[in-house]
């Protein structure tokens, strides 16, 4: 019977030497290719074929979304017209394991009449591909995962992780920071976080308000009908105090028999949590967070203009 978790853990340690291996191979030409991409005044643009290709896309994007302008140029398409996408300030990266692919080396000669700098990843330091390189990054493996040593497995791995260190060791440099990286992702939870405003979210319609005068019956109404659990306490247009539905429970179990008598200004909480329109969720969470508040107030020149539940944050 073949034992298939046995079959799993030797691929991880396959793959995992292959990218220790990373290290042996590592030379000068990685950082000498990393402050090349960073004085680059156009794109770098990645190309290769087959599974080297789609490691490429992956590459391009994560370059991309980190702060070095990037994309993918199938090599078929460019030696049928799409080489005009590449300007004379473009600097390209070429993938190819055996560095012998063809549609990849046919590439070379306007790459190099337009003087484009030429970085390689390749398995094979003396391949064609790497001696028409300025740069060459060396992605050998001793030994593929796949059992017919056909199929690219260690080596297209040890591609990706290649890709990656090239684009953290531009984020460091860059000094890119987690704002820059939710603005290029503005439709995930990130984005949300870091780039939304409690402006965006806020309930700005039908807010619950009371006065100081108003009596119990009054304020059950209003918290019932808007179901926000608490009404802002509002004199002269500003805000003088806040009544959640906890509020209401208790000031009923320590006035049971003058409870109906009782008004806003009798049960209300003073001084309730606020925040500016303009601020950003994330401050919104930390302050609900830190002041263990489910609502906040949002106040523009300490005038009521909405509110913000924790329901409102969707993080």
């Amino acid at each position: 019977m073949v034992d298939l978790n046995k079959i799993a853990k030797d691929v991880f340690l396959i793959e995992a030497k292959a990218i220790e291996r990373l290290q042996e191979n590592l030379t000068p030409d990685f950082e000498k290719a990393v402050y090349a991409i960073m004085q680059c005044r156009g794109k770098l643009i990645l190309s290769g074929m087959g599974k080297s290709g789609i490691i490429g896309k992956k590459i391009a994007a994560t370059l991309a979304s980190t702060g070095t302008p990037s994309f993918f140029l199938h090599p078929g398409e460019a030696y049928h017209g799409d080489l005009g996408m590449v300007g004379k300030e473009d600097m390209v990266l070429l993938i190819s394991n055996s560095g012998e692919t063809d549609e990849v080396l046919k590439l070379i000669p306007f790459f190099k009449s337009q003087q484009n700098i030429i970085c390689a990843m390749s398995g094979n330091p003396n391949s064609t591909l790497a001696k028409n390189a300025i740069y060459h990054l060396n992605i050998g493996v001793k030994k593929e995962a796949c059992p017919l040593q056909l199929a690219p497995t260690s080596s297209t791995t040890a591609t990706l992780v290649m890709g990656d260190a090239l684009a953290i060791a531009l984020m460091n440099l860059r000094g890119f920071k987690v704002q820059e990286y939710a603005q290029f992702h503005p439709g995930g939870s990130l984005g949300r976080r870091l780039l939304t405003q409690v402006k965006d979210v806020m309930k700005r319609n039908n807010l619950p308000t009371v006065l100081p005068s108003d009596g119990i019956k009054t304020i059950i109404q209003r918290v019932s009908k808007e179901t926000m659990g608490l009404v802002v306490v509002i004199e002269e247009n500003h805000i003088v105090g806040i009544i959640t539905d906890g509020d209401i429970r208790r000031a009923m179990e320590q006035n049971e028999e003058n409870f109906f008598s009782l008004h806003a200004k009798d049960i209300m909480s003073h001084n309730p949590k606020s925040i500016e329109g303009d601020a950003k969720l994330t401050l919104a969470q930390k302050m609900m967070t830190d002041y263990k508040v489910n609502s906040l107030l949002v106040c523009k020149e300490k005038k009521l203009i909405g509110i913000i539940q924790i329901y409102d944050l969707g993080l």
